[in-house]
């Protein structure tokens, strides 16, 4: 591509240091429009100066950390937070807007953090888009024990700033048609869904008698409800196991585990051979109260495992089609998931076309497909 052809695109994001799903899709995309399309690409942070990357970044792509530290919020009473945020968003803003007017990007890609509420007043000629990597029923969502009055007020004042914000951008990508939907005041939104993460040599035999879950021990996993169906399902099939393995404070499931009388389930750590463990299993799980769009869910029909999920919002409509290459049920149905569970680990052949389905929808998920929807885009603007 010639030089004064080349996309020149900055992507501005808190960190890269942090192994989350943002982060790692975010090194995708720029790596391969750098290595694949020959994208001038800056990624700009504010956050974890210093600290080794997450994932593996191209050598043709600028950092430019602006060394903000909104980290330093997380340690500051609730008065001071509110003193000291606003000190450093003025900072953040001053120091971005220089950035962007020295580099002069043809398009800046806001990942809805704290620059969404002035990048369209920085006169620096780029098209702007933000991009979601949640669904907005659950944008800004708090935990269930820790919701209260105050702070469902705040989230109703913050998400009609946001719209306000949205609305002035050039594009708003969301990752799912199903969540296009959910933004009836905006006419420039647009659904590119994430591209599956993992580099897929094999797929499942389906010969261990194994399901699996992955994700964070939080509220939104709903791992409390797996335990539940779980405990219906161990009982009628008393030589398969459950394993779970996920970040976070493990010790309230274990205890359930433990009152549930569980004896083949196994709650564990994050480990770094996750594609091992998909490959040694038979079924995958999700009881997700919400998703964005799951990123375990595309690694999981990649390995061409057959998989059961609550049909919560947002995004598994988007991917699976019920009893063809997965199988959804009711959002938050304990028992419906139990059943299927069951009608999938007692019916192999059924299993077998499932996952051979979910192999198939899979490749509408990798990273080249995506990336030429990305380039439509970008060229578009």
């Amino acid at each position: 591509m010639e030089e004064r052809n080349r996309l020149k695109i900055v992507f501005c994001t808190p960190a890269l240091y942090i192994s989350g799903g943002v982060e790692r899709v975010l090194t995708l995309k720029a790596n391969y429009f750098a290595e694949h399309f020959g994208y001038d690409i800056t990624i700009i942070l504010t956050e974890g100066k210093g600290k080794p990357y997450a994932y593996p970044l191209s050598e043709k792509i600028k950092v430019i950390n602006l060394d903000v530290n909104f980290e330093e919020l997380w340690n500051c009473s609730f008065i001071k937070k509110v003193f000291v945020y606003l000190k450093k968003q003025r900072i953040y803003k001053r120091k971005l807007s220089e950035e962007l007017m020295r580099i002069r990007p043809d398009i800046t890609d806001s990942l809805l953090r704290r620059e969404i509420n002035f990048l369209t007043k920085v006169k620096d000629g780029s098209k702007k888009i933000g991009e979601l990597h949640v669904n907005r029923l659950n944008y800004r969502n708090f935990e269930a024990n820790e919701t209260n009055f105050t702070k469902k007020l705040f989230s109703q004042f913050w998400i009609k700033s946001l719209i306000s914000h949205l609305k002035k951008l050039d594009c708003f990508v969301v990752l799912t048609e199903e969540d296009r939907r959910n933004w009836p005041e905006l006419n420039n939104v647009v659904s590119i869904p994430n591209p599956v993460s993992l580099s897929i040599a094999h797929v499942s035999d389906l010969g261990h008698k194994r399901v699996l879950a992955i994700g964070r021990y939080t509220y939104q996993k709903g791992f409390d409800m797996l335990l539940r169906a779980w405990a219906l399902v161990e009982k009628r099939c008393i030589d398969w196991e459950l394993f779970i393995y996920g970040q976070g404070n493990r010790e309230p499931y274990e205890k359930m585990a433990n009152d549930l009388q569980l004896e083949r389930c196994h709650l564990n750590g994050s480990v770094a051979n996750i594609q091992e463990k998909y490959l040694e299993s038979s079924l995958f799980v999700i009881s997700s109260r919400f998703e964005g769009l799951s990123m375990s869910l595309l690694e999981a029909i990649s390995f061409g495992l057959p998989v059961v999920s609550f049909a919560c919002p947002c995004g598994f409509r988007d991917v699976i089609t019920n009893n063809v290459d997965g199988i959804l049920v009711p959002e938050e149905d304990v028992d419906q998931l139990a059943e299927q569970m069951l009608v999938v680990i007692q019916n192999p052949k059924y299993a077998k076309r499932l996952g051979e389905n979910a192999r198939k929808r899979s490749l509408d998920f990798r990273l080249e497909v995506l990336a030429e929807r990305w380039k439509l885009l970008f060229e578009s603007l």
